[in-house]
């Protein structure tokens, strides 16, 4: 028998109430350190994600449409005025929904709708146009811009407002002897062509009778607009490209 008072020769052993409190205090420590990387581990997942829609909402509102129909000129290009093509391509561009204005200061001044386009000096000009056919690409074609209807006086495209962005597709120092046989249509100012520095300059690759275009209108900022045409069968003065 064992007697009252004494062990059973295993040692007893228990915890204080401070290492309770110990443990207790890591246990919250880690929580808390864990919890606050959670939680900002989202918030900055959050930032990002508003960001994200911001960037996307701003190039959605910086995006142009076209206005109406895409609009050829005819013209009569090369030694002789033999080689009948076009020399010309319009279009009108608006806002595609309310939003960011778009700069459309232009390379190119014309007098009118059919003269010779002259380089604007110092043009810092932030849309570029690009034109491509079966037979070239050109990564920077000369272009004008028309302004019609209300407009605030500035090359800036804001809502409400409808530019007219003409394309001159030839090289102005290869001569167009004559815009066609009827003169309403001259685009001659004694200077040479009827395009600018750097449009097409062989008769080899002007466009022809059902040739295929692509033009590319690449705005500062937002959407690219992706324009593609083809020509008729006959080449009247003024073609409606739809």
């Amino acid at each position: 028998m064992i007697e009252p008072g004494q062990g059973t020769g295993r040692s007893q052993r228990g915890i204080t109430g401070l290492e309770t409190a110990i443990i207790l205090i890591a246990f919250v420590v880690v929580a808390s350190v864990f919890a606050f990387t959670v939680l900002s581990t989202g918030i900055f997942t959050s930032e990002k994600s508003k960001e994200t829609v911001h960037a996307a909402l701003q190039e959605a509102r910086s995006t142009l449409e076209p206005r109406g129909s895409v609009t050829a000129f005819r013209a009569r290009y090369g030694v002789g005025a033999t080689t009948e093509t076009v020399f010309k391509v319009s279009l009108v561009v608006a806002q595609s929904v309310s939003g960011e204005p778009i700069d459309l200061t232009p390379p190119y001044s014309a007098d009118g709708l059919t003269t010779d386009p002259d380089v604007v000096s110092g043009a810092q000009y932030r849309t570029v146009i690009t034109y491509s056919d079966t037979r070239q690409h050109i990564s920077d074609v000369p272009w004008t811009v028309n302004w019609l209807g209300f407009t605030n006086g500035d090359n800036v495209l804001d809502q409400g407002e409808k530019a007219e962005i003409s394309l001159w597709l030839l090289d102005r120092l290869n001569g167009v002897t004559s815009p066609d046989s009827d003169n309403s249509l001259g685009i001659m100012d004694g200077s040479g062509g009827g395009g600018g520095t750097g449009g097409i300059a062989s008769t080899s690759t002007v466009l022809g009778v059902n040739d295929k275009f692509v033009v590319e209108v690449q705005p500062p900022t937002g959407a690219v607009l992706t324009l593609e045409r083809t020509l008729p069968g006959r080449l009247t003065r003024v073609i409606d490209l739809k």
